[in-house]
C-alpha cells in the first residue's frame, strides 16, 4: 500500500495550506490568551475555509466563472460571523475587535489563496501586534481608555432570590 496517497492534496498545495493554519492561529492565540470569543480553532478554520474556497474558485474553468464573486460571497458570510460575536453588554457594544478580526483574517484567506504567504504572515504578526499593542496602551495611557473605550463593566450584581 502506497502511504503517499494520504498526503497528496493536489491541485491544493500544504504550504497554502499550513500557511493558512499558522496564520489563524497566532491571531487567534492572542484572541484566546485575552478570553475574547475568535480563538485558536475558528481564526484557523476561517484562514484555511476562505483559501479552499479561493483556491477552488481559481482552478474551475469556464466562461461564467468568476473569482471575484467568489471573494464577495466570501465576504458576506463573514460578515455574518463577525455580526455573531457582537454583543449588547450593558448598554454598549461588544465584540466588536473580534469581529474586525475575523474580518482579517478572511483577508488573509484570500491573500494565500492568490499566492501571497510571506506577506500573509508578515501582516498576520502585524495583527496581532496591532491587537496587543493597542491594549497595552488602553491599560497604560489615560488618552486611549476614555468614552467608548474605556472598559465595560458590569453595573448589576447577582441577587440570592429570597
Amino acid at each position: 500500500m502506497n502511504v503517499s496517497i494520504f498526503f497528496e492534496i493536489a491541485p491544493y498545495d500544504w504550504a497554502s495550506i499550513g500557511t493558512s493554519i499558522f496564520c489563524g492561529a497566532i491571531i487567534g492565540l492572542e484572541r484566546q490568551i485575552r478570553g475574547k470569543p475568535v480563538g485558536i480553532r475558528t481564526s484557523a478554520l476561517i484562514t484555511l475555509g476562505t483559501y479552499l474556497f479561493l483556491a477552488t474558485a481559481f482552478m474551475l474553468k469556464g466562461e461564467v466563472v468568476d473569482p471575484s464573486r467568489v471573494v464577495g460571497q466570501v465576504i458576506t458570510g463573514i460578515g455574518f460571523l463577525g455580526a455573531g460575536v457582537m454583543l449588547a453588554k450593558d448598554g454598549a457594544v461588544v465584540g466588536v475587535t473580534s469581529a474586525a478580526a475575523i474580518w482579517v483574517l478572511a483577508a488573509v484567506g484570500v491573500m494565500i489563496s492568490s499566492g501571497y504567504l510571506l506577506p500573509a504572515i508578515k501582516l498576520s504578526i502585524l495583527v496581532v501586534c496591532i491587537l496587543y499593542g493597542v491594549d497595552l496602551l488602553e491599560e497604560h495611557t489615560k488618552a486611549f481608555s476614555r468614552g467608548v473605550h474605556k472598559k465595560v463593566q458590569t453595573r448589576y450584581r447577582w441577587k440570592k432570590p429570597e
